[in-house]
């Protein structure tokens, strides 16, 4: 089983748009991560976002790459300060779902997932790079497989 983990692609600031969506170097680089993702045929079934008009623009430039079978939805429990903890719970039956959303929230569930802490952090994200998180049932464990970042230095 393998989940997505997503930060947001880069936004405008409020002073540009109140709603903080994409910037153009937002849609570049996740356009860009999508692109690759599709190469490698990464399996996606459906993509979940925050609701924010980052997160949604996020996942929506994904979707047309990815073509996930379950589509996009917006879900509760994805804001930056919502607690992982319920939301992991409802994980046990996921398999190729992508989740779209911030910081802290992405970087959070990384950590819990893989320790069963949701600190320290596990993982380093970058704003359109995907984590991909295998759960290994052998060991009852989730574990990172792999990522791809924007920016390797």
């Amino acid at each position: 089983m393998r989940i997505y983990l997503v930060q947001h692609g880069k936004s405008l600031s409020p002073e540009k748009d109140p709603h903080k969506g994409l910037s153009e170097a937002g849609r570049t680089e996740t356009r860009r991560i999508a692109e690759v993702a599709q190469g490698y045929d990464v399996p996606v079934e459906a993509i979940w976002h925050s609701g924010k008009t980052r997160a949604r623009q996020t996942a929506e430039i994904f979707a047309r790459h990815l073509r996930p079978a379950g589509g996009v939805r917006q879900v509760a429990g994805l804001q930056p300060l919502d607690d992982v903890e319920p939301f992991a719970a409802n994980l046990a039956a996921a398999d190729k779902l992508m989740l779209v959303g911030h910081l802290p929230f992405m970087s959070r569930m990384a950590a819990y997932l893989v320790t069963g802490r949701d600190a320290p952090p596990v993982f380093r994200f970058q704003n359109s790079g995907i984590v991909c998180l295998e759960h290994d049932a052998s060991q009852n464990q989730w574990v990172i497989r792999w990522s791809l970042m924007p920016n390797i230095g």
